[in-house]
């Protein structure tokens, strides 16, 4: 009998408790994993205060949108996997507990240089920001690029990817320490939030403005967000922190033949996720495996601290990653 983390009720962290668990078989097409870490969302928050509930097909009352472990059953008609494998990869929920059954196509491969708990940091941040910025977004090399929450995990994962394509990467906090380590890590402009950025992003880029932005706030933040956009700019919003509602102003939008675009991965049909794995694998895990990026994990705490790790997060103070380990 394995354990899982459950939300007992709807409310703050108290409510998190661990369970005894069994993860169903793998069946056609799947691969059940012994879950060895799994990284901490805000999406997992939100679910606890009864804000963001999973989708269909996954469990109401355990969160967890992403995993590292090993293959340890393998269902029929699965060649690309086997016992022993190292996988991460993402799900609608459930990830936090001991085990998880997964779609073969969407689990990937860990890279060997990494940890589990290096690697449970990776899939939800770094997919999402893959996923945005290039495939959504078509970031290009010599572009400017704003980051919003850049010290977030997803934050730092998009620094990463736009530095190495080759983009100027400005981003955005409301915390200096966290701009200053994205400096070192490669980000040519830093914005402290105080009120009004898109000015400040036009003065960084010359006059410019940003080719592409990567929102992680929404509402609170779009009428700016358009200001600081360059002339046939594209935005995309991937996160609600700032609210879910305001006015558009369309104006601007056309004025700039500008480019809104909003995006989730959590309620993708299967056949996107594993396309979408299947590129990152073959894409961005190299990368990993080269030591060209590096997951940034703030800290890994035991499952048996998971109401911590849901208050740490909620503190607003971590950079990168929390992740949680068996």
């Amino acid at each position: 009998m394995g354990k899982a983390v459950r939300i007992r009720e709807y409310g703050g962290p108290e409510v998190l408790e661990l369970i005894e668990f069994s993860a169903r078989p793998p069946g056609y097409g799947e691969i059940l994993v012994r879950v060895e870490a799994a990284g901490l969302n805000r999406a997992d928050l939100l679910q606890r205060r009864g804000l963001y509930p999973a989708p269909p097909g996954s469990p109401a009352d355990i969160p967890g949108l992403e995993y590292a472990g090993v293959v340890e059953a393998v269902g029929e008609g699965v060649t690309e996997w086997k016992v022993g494998d190292r996988v991460m990869g993402i799900v609608g929920g459930g990830a936090m507990a001991t085990h998880v059954t997964v779609s073969a196509r969407e689990a990937i491969p860990v890279p060997s240089r990494l940890s589990f708990a290096e690697a449970a940091a990776i899939p939800e941040a770094f997919l999402t920001a893959y996923d945005a910025l290039f495939l959504q977004g078509g970031l290009r090399m010599g572009e400017y690029v704003l980051v919003h929450a850049v010290g977030s995990g997803v934050g730092t994962a998009a620094l990463q990817l736009a530095r190495e394509a080759g983009a100027a990467v400005i981003g955005t906090s409301r915390s200096q320490e966290k701009l200053d380590r994205c400096r070192e890590m490669g980000m040519e402009g830093g914005i402290l939030v105080e009120g009004s950025f898109a000015e400040k992003v036009r003065e960084l880029t010359d006059g410019r403005g940003a080719d592409c932005i990567l929102d992680l706030v929404g509402a609170s933040y779009l009428e700016e967000n358009l200001a600081a956009l360059a002339w046939r700019g594209r935005m995309i919003c991937v996160g609600l922190l700032g609210g879910a509602k305001t006015n558009l102003p369309l104006g601007t939008l056309l004025a700039k033949r500008a480019t809104l675009i909003g995006t989730v991965l959590r309620s993708r049909p299967p056949e996107e996720k594993a396309i979408l794995a299947r590129r990152f694998a073959d894409e961005i895990v190299p990368l990993f495996e080269r030591g060209r990026l590096s997951p940034v994990v703030e800290t890994v705490l035991p499952f048996e601290q998971v109401a911590e790790a849901h208050r740490r997060l909620e503190s607003n103070r971590t950079f990168g990653k929390i992740v949680l380990s068996w």
